[in-house]
């Protein structure tokens, strides 16, 4: 008896199906996913001027409610979406004490991307000691063509002023930096502080000359201009 032919079904569509999914698949364990952008921010200036609590209110969104003298570096970080782009913001606080500081200041200083020097509003001798600073960032090659803040804290504490803005504005005109008076510690004027470090993230993006306009006190965003050469003051 002749045995009945079965007709075999067509899969090559399955197949192509199948071998368009698995190269779909394969290409997306490939590629590695998108990375962000670092942009390391050192921070520098005397023991006690508030460095660490500048961080943290950048960072954390908060002031610390107990701080203690930073051994060695202090490392904080953020992530923020510039026009699109991912950019990861790495903040080095460093002791500014130099017993603490010798083992690590080599590491701290190297593959620097801006400046902050943040000295107390309330401490005329950290003001002072400013140049010194400047020169040790001098002696561990940074450019000068790297960004570069002025930052006074402690703005809230105004009958202890003892470093007056105009005083200020001379120095930071003298060395092309802009400056800011924040307080790290009163949540009124935390738009000073956001602007400090976001300002420095969108100039090194974007390459264009780094200048604030007071508007975005307003607009809670960074404009870059190219002239401005009055303080970013406390309003606190």
């Amino acid at each position: 008896m002749a045995s009945a032919l079965v007709p075999v079904p067509d899969t090559s569509w399955a197949e192509s199906s199948l071998e368009q999914s698995l190269t779909a698949s394969t290409a997306s364990a490939v590629l590695p996913p998108a990375r962000s952008r670092i942009f390391k921010i050192i921070v520098i200036g005397d023991s006690n001027v508030g460095k660490t609590c500048l961080t943290y209110r950048f960072c954390g969104g908060r002031f610390p409610q107990r701080t203690e003298a930073t051994i060695g570096v202090d490392f904080r970080e953020r992530t923020e979406d510039i026009d699109g782009e991912k950019i990861k913001i790495q903040l080095w606080d460093t002791a500014g004490q130099e017993r603490f500081r010798k083992s690590m200041v080599q590491h701290y200083y190297r593959n620097v991307h801006a400046v902050v020097f943040v000295y107390d509003m309330t401490n005329l001798t950290s003001f002072n000691n400013l140049p010194s600073w400047i020169e040790e960032c001098r002696q561990h090659s940074l450019a000068n063509g790297i960004p570069r803040i002025l930052v006074g804290n402690k703005c809230d504490l105004q009958d202890d002023i003892e470093v007056p803005t105009d005083l200020a504005q001379k120095f930071a005109d003298f060395h092309s930096m802009p400056l800011f008076e924040a307080s790290a510690k009163n949540p009124n004027d935390s738009d000073h502080v956001e602007a400090i470090f976001m300002t420095l993230a969108h100039k090194l993006k974007s390459h264009k000359p780094m200048m604030v306009s007071q508007s975005l006190l307003d607009t809670n965003k960074v404009h870059l201009v190219h002239e401005q050469k009055s303080a970013m003051t406390c309003w606190c």
